[in-house]
């Protein structure tokens, strides 16, 4: 039995994504994910607190691993992560354009 190629106008609302919904997705993950790291690092305590997740501040000012940091993380966080959402639905629905079917 052979299928029938799909209907390019039924196949393209298929194939593309949302930027918007790509980007708050992303903002909620990249946002959560660092404060959520942070006050993680914060709450288990010890002598030297996050030395490593601390070198993120020179790529988002003001982040620093502390209680005012994981707030600033999470907006730098929740910004990073709905540019990189929104990046990757706008690439994939380029390269779904060219792959369609005309």
């Amino acid at each position: 039995m052979a299928s029938e190629p799909v209907p390019s106008r039924i196949l393209r609302p298929v194939l593309e994504l949302q930027a918007g919904v790509l980007a708050f997705a992303g903002a909620i993950l990249g946002g959560g994910g660092l404060f959520l790291m942070t006050v993680w690092l914060l709450v288990k305590g010890g002598e030297e607190v996050g030395p490593h997740l601390g070198l993120l501040g020179n790529y988002f000012p003001g982040y620093a691993v502390t209680w005012a940091g994981a707030f600033i993380g999470l907006g730098w966080g929740a910004l990073t992560g709905a540019a990189v959402g929104a990046t990757i639905a706008v690439v994939y629905n380029l390269v779904a354009a060219a792959r369609a079917p005309r």
